[in-house]
């Protein structure tokens, strides 16, 4: 059963880890995801950007299929169902489809606008039991569509929105989505540190995790970065693996076009970088 993230997330701020979103984009990546969380005794969270779940058929099939996977793969590690970088109308979807947490990204309104929504849905996802998660500040680089430069938010302004009652929080300090340039002047902790001042026990949460040093991920849990989002990296390992299949010419051998075998090293590339990332955030055996 879908829960929460405010628990697994509660929890992992108090143990000074974090909880890994791993973005998901098809049946191939959810059952990969989730049975390396199975298998680690890891919480989990599945991220859903509004582009994937359009190219899913819509939320109500990405809800049918996850609920469905965690029946038949019995599945008992807590997972959350998360709306990632959702818009006003798109967050209401969720919450009517059966998601079991979203992500309100207002940071492109004025921040009055961006208060009176958040605290609208904060009411329903209260009433329905679900998490929240609001930003402030933009995250750099493209997702769907949208580019921000990677700004660092306003510890004044995170403290307003947290105030709202938001489950966890969003804030951009340096980090971006997608690959990182070669001139990206890194995290800025300085920010970090002033916004965990102003949020208290609030779990905060890092966009962009594809690419930051291991170094720099382990001093922002210890700073109070409590989930961090994890997409291009298993792109790239699907990507890798079956690139090599194809060159490798394993697609002509026997029956390896059948897209179960096509897939399955692709599959396998997720699984393996989601490990490393669990073993990285420390939530390995914390379910």
């Amino acid at each position: 059963m879908l829960v929460s993230a405010q628990e697994m997330l509660t929890k992992a701020k108090a143990g000074r880890y974090a909880v890994g979103q791993f973005n998901i984009n098809n049946l191939e990546w959810t059952k990969a995801i989730l049975l390396t969380a199975q298998e680690l005794k890891s919480p989990v969270i599945l991220g859903v950007s509004e582009g994937a779940g359009k190219y899913m058929c819509g939320y109500k099939t990405v809800v049918g299929m996850v609920n469905g996977m965690l029946e038949e793969l019995r599945i008992t590690v807590p997972v959350a169902l998360h709306l990632d970088h959702g818009s006003y109308e798109g967050a209401k979807a969720c919450i009517e489809a059966g998601f079991s947490s979203i992500m309100f990204d207002g940071s492109h309104y004025p921040i009055e606008e961006n208060v009176a929504k958040t605290k609208e849905l904060v009411a329903i996802c209260k009433e329905k039991g679900m998490s929240i998660e609001a930003e402030v500040g933009s995250i750099g680089g493209e997702e769907d569509g949208v580019v921000g430069a990677g700004e660092c938010a306003d510890p004044k302004e995170c403290k307003m929105i947290a105030d709202l009652g938001v489950t966890m929080l969003a804030a951009g300090i340096g980090n971006i989505h997608g690959k990182y340039p070669a001139n990206w002047p890194g995290l800025s902790f300085e920010t970090l540190e002033a916004v965990q001042k102003e949020t208290g026990t609030m779990p905060l949460v890092l966009h962009g995790g594809t690419g930051i040093p291991a170094d720099m991920i382990q001093k922002a849990i210890s700073l109070g970065v409590s989930k961090i989002n994890v997409n291009t990296e298993c792109q790239l390992a699907f990507q890798e693996a079956t690139r090599k299949y194809i060159l490798d010419g394993r697609d002509l051998e026997g029956k390896g076009f059948d897209p179960r075998k096509l897939l399955a090293p692709g599959a396998e590339a997720i699984k393996n970088t989601v490990k490393e990332k669990m073993e990285l955030f420390g939530s390995v055996g914390k379910a």
